[in-house]
């Protein structure tokens, strides 16, 4: 039973989520033969001032354009 947990900062539509977790789903089957029916895909928002990416909040490097 396959569990992936994706973290990214918000943004994306209830869309694009669906077709990302369709995605990866299909990812799973394609790559490792996992059963559809048992791959579990969360996906988590992480405020863009939580996450930190070399050594500063992902919201300066957005505001910087980074």
């Amino acid at each position: 039973m396959p569990f992936i947990n994706i973290k990214m900062t918000p943004g994306a539509t209830a869309e694009k989520k669906a077709e990302l977790i369709k995605a990866v789903t299909k990812l799973m089957v394609d790559l490792l033969g996992k059963n559809p029916d048992t791959t579990h895909v969360v996906i988590e928002e992480v405020a863009a001032e939580n996450w930190g990416v070399a050594g500063e909040t992902v919201a300066a490097r957005k505001r910087r354009g980074a």
